[in-house]
């Protein structure tokens, strides 16, 4: 494989060499699973570099395409795991990674599955998460990756710049929703910068986001368990302009136990979901076990 000189991009893939690899695998990226691919190395570069990549990570990467970003974090990480569910580039990724970093190729692993199923990854525990997640199926995959593994200590996700925007809203702000509040129950979040449209291939007709999530050294204090606080965010959520009293009746059994709830748990009836941390769900979830 040639490593175009105009590209300047060393080990790493440029455009000339991501169309010759898709090329020679007859891959065309397909909307159905949100493949553009990254093809501008100094973007790949910042990625790992805002990612805070240190030399003792193991990384997960889940979607890593024909591997532009996966040979940004070897050159940075100890060790990658890669996810990645299309069969044709699943299969070609060990041998470009072997073409490109043979020094590195046995820190790199590759695991052939839907990340949505992943429940254990070869090697030592993953400390890192960096990815360009597939659009649509972005908020899921980080949320299953964050609770299925905890030792995922730092994560920086490229997404479409609506959904950065969503994961790291703040309460009171019009787009928090499900996805601000879960992440946050994992960790803080934050925006880490914006991407053009011109660094991939095919460019997508959006913008896109990093994001950034550091896990809490101490999870949000309850009693009550993840699941029941993520039902009463579901429920808030579900019909976001009633007052929680309204929107949590379905959740709680009737409109009296949701305000019961609510008030036992210090926050007004007439509230609503937008203007409630992740820690006040905590606490209604838990005075709604205790009133049972």
């Amino acid at each position: 494989m040639s490593n175009s000189s105009t590209d300047d991009s060393g080990p790493l893939l440029g455009p000339s060499d991501i169309r010759e690899l898709a090329g020679a695998l007859g891959v065309r990226p397909t909307k159905q699973r949100g493949q553009n691919f990254v093809i501008d190395a100094n973007t790949v570069r910042r990625i790992v570099r805002t990612a805070e990549v240190r030399p003792d990570d193991v990384v997960v990467e889940i979607g890593p395409g024909l591997g532009s970003l996966t040979l940004g974090l070897l050159e940075s990480a100890d060790r990658v795991v890669a996810v990645e569910i299309d069969e044709v580039l699943a299969a070609a990724l060990p041998s470009t990674v072997a073409a490109r970093l043979p020094a590195r190729a046995d820190r790199f692993a590759l695991v052939h599955s839907d990340a949505m199923h992943v429940t254990e990854l070869p090697g030592p525990e993953p400390t890192a998460l960096v990815a360009n997640l597939p659009y649509n199926v972005a908020v899921p995959v980080l949320l299953h990756m964050l609770a299925t593994f905890p030792s995922i200590d730092r994560t920086l996700v490229m997404v479409q710049s609506e959904v950065a925007d969503r994961l790291a809203a703040r309460p009171g702000n019009k787009v928090y929703g499900v996805p601000s509040v879960k992440a946050n129950w994992y960790a803080d979040v934050k925006r880490a910068g914006a991407i053009g449209r011109n660094v991939f291939w095919p460019a997508p007709n959006v913008d896109s986001g990093l994001v950034s999530l550091v896990r809490r050294d101490k999870p949000v204090e309850t009693s009550a368990t993840r699941d029941q606080v993520f039902a009463v965010v579901d429920a808030a959520f579900a019909q976001r302009r009633k007052t929680l009293r309204a929107a949590l009746a379905g959740w709680a059994g009737s409109a009296a136990a949701a305000e019961a709830a609510l008030v036992a748990a210090g926050i007004s009836p007439q509230a609503r979901g937008e203007a409630l941390t992740v820690e006040e769900f905590a606490r209604i979830a838990e005075m709604r076990e205790a009133g049972k």
